[in-house]
């Protein structure tokens, strides 16, 4: 998926895979989601997702219904490290994506 947001060009095709998540519904569940964290050349990080109706990536139809959709959503560094903890993403892989601190 390609989409360009405020004069930026995010391109999953282009862009290197940080990680993947999903939330272990699938088919056509209408709570099925899935994203994948993404990181551009140039360092600008965002997400695509994929979603059933009940999803945040639902679209509207007509006047009063929604149907899955897809999309993709810039984030900054930090909301990208925070996207990776909520997802339980590997302690190697975010080494490998963020400075991070030994505790």
């Amino acid at each position: 998926m390609k989409k360009v947001i405020n004069g930026k060009v995010y391109n999953t095709e282009t862009a290197t895979q940080i990680a993947n998540w999903d939330n272990g519904i699938y088919g056509s569940d209408f709570h099925a989601c899935e994203e994948t964290l993404y990181v551009t050349s140039k360092g600008a990080y965002f997400v695509h997702g994929d979603g059933g109706p009940a999803t945040r990536w639902a679209r509207p139809v007509g006047s009063n219904g929604r149907c899955g959709g897809s999309g993709i959503e810039v984030l900054s560094q930090r909301e990208a490290l925070q996207w990776c903890e909520n997802h339980a993403v590997d302690a190697d892989v975010i080494s490998e994506h963020f400075s991070v601190e030994e505790g």
